[in-house]
């Protein structure tokens, strides 16, 4: 008979051992030196228990934005017919709302002395893609015509991860990354939704 509990750290605590062992590594040694083997001797796990916690080693840094990002696309892509800038705009905010300092925001604000530069880069378009493909989709789902709605996609992808970059680089935690999204929106006004 199987027992309830398991043996070794609680998942909460072995995810976040991990993710602190790379962003030291990263901060020691470098992105590119750094080998998700290390990165288990470091937290005390076995190689295969980071990959019940992490699918790579970009993802210690990403998983945080990702699973805000696959939120706010079900939420898009659940106002349909009905979407508009009021609408889009609160299926996105949750994306920043609440976004404490993890490794993400470590790596943006020490992007050189982890290495990091065209790995954040590179990540970085990929994670833009999606949310401005789910923006566009819903605004092609309210009528809006596939320039259009590409333009607004890609204008609040960049808002997103434009407050995000800046309000890491700003040291995360000492300023509000809602703040810095709700100036990123304003200035790009002049792309009203209609």
């Amino acid at each position: 008979m199987a027992s309830e509990s398991r043996a070794g750290r609680p998942r909460a605590s072995s995810r976040e051992t991990l993710a602190e062992a790379a962003c030291e590594l990263f901060l020691e040694q470098g992105y590119e030196a750094t080998s998700i083997v290390d990165i288990a001797q470091r937290a005390g796990v076995s190689r295969s228990s980071f990959f019940n916690y992490f699918d790579s080693k970009s993802d210690v840094l990403w998983s945080g934005l990702d699973a805000r990002i696959a939120d706010a696309s079900v939420r898009l892509a659940a106002l349909g017919c009905d979407a508009d800038g009021s609408s889009v705009r609160a299926a996105v905010e949750p994306i920043v709302q609440g976004f404490a300092p993890d490794p993400l925001a470590l790596a943006l604000r020490n992007a050189a002395a982890m290495g990091l530069e065209q790995e954040l880069l590179r990540d970085t378009g990929l994670r833009h893609a999606r949310m401005a493909s789910a923006v566009a989709g819903a605004a092609r789902s309210s009528g809006i015509d596939q320039i259009r709605a590409d333009i607004l996609g890609s204008a609040l992808a960049t808002a997103v991860l434009s407050s995000l970059r800046v309000w890491a680089e700003q040291g995360a935690g000492q300023a509000s990354l809602e703040v810095q999204f709700d100036e990123a929106l304003r200035s790009i006004h002049d792309l009203p939704w209609e």
